[in-house]
């Protein structure tokens, strides 16, 4: 188009006419331009390859996992509307009111561990390894692997080195999610053999707005090392509020109504092998802890 003829058009179509020109029209521009349309591109980490494959491949497709599908649905639902019936969690009301412990997941079998998801830093591009397994005699899970801190050679990544298990999301008929009620208890139990390593275990509660999403309670495990086992108990008062690694100032307790997910996590920066066997995770009630909350609660002054 010609200076001439964009000087004789009104002001109001002289936009119009440019975008017209430059985006209905792309083989306008010098040199031509590529004419497919232009679509949005899932974000993709670092290190993470490429999937080039059509959409429409991405997708499976399977009439018989369907059907087998809507039957184990419809059982989740049965059990979610008789369970009421009995009392909470299905469970007689006088034995919910008087249950001082209760064994939330234990391995007894290969079943077990599908409710479980190990991730390390290969997801950006590292170097660490993790893997899970029953352990001897089908009694426990084991979790092992390698750390290794060097971070990946992609101009991006500046910190790595850890290793996670973590218990998938509680669900219910139709994939709905639901939660963990704690609220009978007080304090966190765990039966488990490690290398002398520091972990971090971390609870997830669920969160009420979108930029929560990321927060988690979390507290210190130290393993001893050696062939025993320990038997760990952490109260909930001891948990601290963090957002994304980072400490949060503004402290508040963890709340044990709805509880989504429980994680170990390794990172001490010390590269070389590691393992962490566990035999079970619990709550307990234990009444001669009175604390409700460890850390300082900082209060705005509405004066200030």
């Amino acid at each position: 188009m010609s200076l001439s003829r964009i000087a004789r058009r009104p002001r109001a179509g002289l936009l119009g006419c440019i975008h017209q020109q430059l985006f209905l029209n792309p083989s306008s521009l010098p040199g031509g331009a590529d004419t497919r349309p232009m679509s949005r591109v899932p974000y993709r980490r670092p290190g993470e390859p490429k999937d080039n494959r059509p959409p429409w491949k991405r997708i499976k497709f399977d009439f018989a996992k369907g059907v087998e599908g809507v039957g184990r649905q419809m059982m989740l639902l049965k059990k979610e509307l008789l369970d009421p019936l009995v009392g909470p969690e299905g469970k007689p009301m006088l034995e919910h009111m008087l249950e001082q412990n209760r064994v939330v997941w234990e391995f007894r079998g290969p079943e077990c561990l599908e409710q479980w998801s190990v991730s390390s830093d290969r997801e950006i591009g590292g170097q660490s390894e993790a893997y899970l397994k029953l352990g001897r005699n089908d009694n426990t899970c084991l979790l092992y692997g390698s750390l290794n801190a060097a971070p990946p050679r992609d101009g991006e990544t500046r910190y790595s080195g850890y290793c996670t298990l973590r218990s998938k999301q509680r669900l219910c008929s139709f994939d709905r999610k639901t939660h963990f009620d704690w609220t009978s208890f007080n304090t966190l139990h765990l039966r488990v053999r490690g290398d002398g390593r520091p972990w971090m275990i971390n609870l997830a509660p669920e969160n009420y707005f979108s930029h929560q999403k990321d927060d988690i309670y979390s507290y210190f495990l130290y393993t001893r090392g050696g062939p025993y086992w320990q038997d760990v108990k952490i109260p909930f008062s001891k948990f601290f509020l963090g957002h994304r690694g980072r400490i949060q100032d503004d402290q508040h307790h963890l709340w044990l109504d709805k509880i989504n997910t429980i994680g170990f996590t390794l990172g001490d920066k010390v590269d070389g092998p590691f393992q962490l066997e566990i035999d079970f995770i619990g709550v307990c009630k234990d009444y001669a802890h009175t604390e409700e909350f460890a850390y300082e609660k900082y209060k705005r002054n509405p004066e200030v």
